[in-house]
């Protein structure tokens, strides 16, 4: 992909923090059961947006100053989203979405570049996870989520499914979901992860004719002030 500023990846950003943002009306308006199924679809395409930026890169080019401060400001947003996460959602057992998308970052970077380094890397956080992934939202499959766009992004037609699949399989570390499987809500759930896959990269690769606002790093103080946000609006 071209290093050059992507109108569509503005856009899948867009898109992703609108769906996130009509997850968490739910806890205004608790009885919208439809707003979850939307939410759905803001995970994978966080998870796409992380893989397009790291295949943007040359592989090798792994220890870049951009990178240095990428990776920081996802660590240091993991943990100022922490207690706004949990004012919002008081009974959840996850971290923020943000230590997941991290661990998913570390891994799409040693998938991307061919170094050893990276590779110890991406196999160690991979090793977190999976001890981790009850406390991960989305667990161990959210990890590998951005490494499958990545790989869906190098490939051809219907590479998709692969990212499609374990967005499903993602969604399903969901404990009632998981133990009520065949729910309407659980099938929705499902479908609208999978669909999020074509979705989100059919978005990422169209070409617009308008200007697209740039999400900068802005988008990362957008996660913890607007569910404080939201919580306001809950009281």
């Amino acid at each position: 992909m071209s290093p050059a500023r992507s109108a569509g990846l503005d856009l899948l950003k867009w898109l992703a923090m609108a769906t996130m943002v009509a997850d968490h009306l739910r806890f205004i308006w608790p009885t919208a059961e439809w707003l979850f199924i939307i939410g759905r679809l803001a995970f994978p395409l966080f998870c796409l947006a992380i893989a397009a930026n790291v295949a943007r890169s040359a592989p090798g080019q792994m220890f870049t100053a951009a990178n240095g401060r990428y990776l920081g400001w996802m660590l240091a947003f993991s943990v100022l989203s922490e207690w706004p996460y949990h004012v919002l959602d008081v009974g959840t057992g996850t971290l923020n979405i943000l230590p997941t998308l991290t661990l998913g970052l570390l891994v799409a970077w040693g998938v991307h570049h061919h170094l050893r380094a990276m590779r110890w890397v991406a196999l160690g956080t991979l090793l977190v996870a999976l001890l981790a992934s009850d406390v991960l939202m989305y667990g161990w499959p959210g990890v590998l989520l951005p490494s499958a766009f990545l790989l869906a992004l190098h490939g051809g037609r219907g590479t998709w499914l692969v990212p499609g699949f374990v967005a499903a399989l993602a969604n399903l570390t969901n404990h009632w979901l998981r133990t009520n499987v065949f729910e309407p809500i659980t099938l929705m759930t499902a479908a609208a992860a999978v669909v999020a896959a074509p979705l989100g990269m059919g978005v990422l690769r169209g070409h617009y004719a308008w200007r697209v606002w740039r999400v900068g790093r802005w988008g990362y103080l957008f996660y913890p002030l607007h569910l404080l946000l939201i919580k306001l609006l809950s009281l």
